[in-house]
């Protein structure tokens, strides 16, 4: 999956891949917690339904970004696990979360000035 030439956007594809909703969230938190399982997953990501759980962990899977580990015990266990593909996005992640700390705030302030305007 290369950028599409007419594509003026060089990030396009992996805003594509990590920036659905939730996506952030589930590589975060592991990236943070180490390997959890699902109901572990879910705690941590309290608003994320079942469902958009586990369609978001099977793409991440898919996209080589989580490990998926299956325990043969009874009762059965499942894993979930960042891989190192997902552990380089973390120097990105920790850019976009500085930017968050440092001007969240600016950016409220200019919603509320543009609200009051319209």
């Amino acid at each position: 999956m290369h950028k599409r030439p007419d594509d003026p956007c060089p990030f396009g594809p992996a805003v594509e891949i990590l920036l659905p909703r939730w996506t952030s969230h589930i590589l975060w938190v592991l990236s943070e917690h180490g390997t959890l399982r699902f109901s572990q997953l879910r705690g941590l990501i309290p608003d994320i339904t079942p469902k958009v759980l586990t369609e978001r962990l099977r793409k991440l899977e898919r996209d080589g970004l989580i490990r998926r580990t299956y325990h043969a015990e009874v009762p059965p266990r499942v894993e979930y696990t960042s891989t190192p593909l997902a552990e380089t996005l973390q120097p990105a992640f920790r850019v976009l979360a500085t930017w968050t700390d440092q001007h969240l705030d600016d950016v409220a302030s200019a919603r509320r000035r543009y609200d009051t305007q319209a």
